[in-house]
């Protein structure tokens, strides 16, 4: 069977003082799960990894199951393979994350089953400030940065879909996509 690259973003690792652990022990949990090639991307809960299995939901029940043993609390992900990485790469908004010094770029990876669709009729933005673009299995977010007090976006926690996505920012995403494609 083929082995596949994935990337876990795990949802509230080393976050306020929870779910605390060091990446080297992230890393090994992965590999006694038994998954292969592990490697982690800044202490925030990114994890590269290869499975020979192709159930995205095997791979996710799995990973949520090793977690649990060693966190004691349920650590969702969102979970992508390398081509899914690249589309959201690719298909970013025209001229998304090049004006780094007017603006804050951010990507909301969203966990299955949640749909961009319905996560991006669930996200305020306040006009001249935020702006929201549907991806696959993401949104694109940019922020004013001269503005980000009045942003809507520091509201997500608030929203319906917050259990149900991971946020990194378009340089951590950019940073994976070439660890991934070395």
């Amino acid at each position: 069977m083929e082995r596949r690259r994935y990337l876990a973003l795990l949802r509230g690792i080393n976050v306020g003082g929870n779910n605390i652990i060091k990446m080297d022990a992230l890393k090994n949990l992965f590999e006694e799960a038994g998954f292969t090639g592990a490697a982690t991307y800044i202490q925030s809960g990114n994890v590269m990894f290869t499975a020979a299995e192709n159930s995205k939901t095997k791979i996710a029940e799995k990973m949520e199951t090793a977690l649990y043993k060693k966190l004691g609390n349920k650590i969702t992900a969102a979970l992508l393979t390398f081509p899914e990485l690249k589309r959201i790469i690719e298909k970013k908004p025209k001229d998304f994350g090049e004006e780094a010094d007017t603006y804050k770029y951010d990507v909301i990876f969203l966990i299955e089953p949640l749909r961009a669709r319905d996560a991006a009729g669930e996200l305020r933005t306040r006009e001249g400030v935020d702006e929201k673009y549907e991806g696959e299995q993401v949104l694109y977010i940019r922020r004013l940065t001269s503005s980000l007090s009045k942003s809507y976006f520091s509201k997500v926690a608030l929203s319906s879909i917050y259990p149900n996505i991971t946020i990194r920012n378009w340089n951590t995403t950019k940073k994976l996509f070439e660890i991934m494609d070395a």
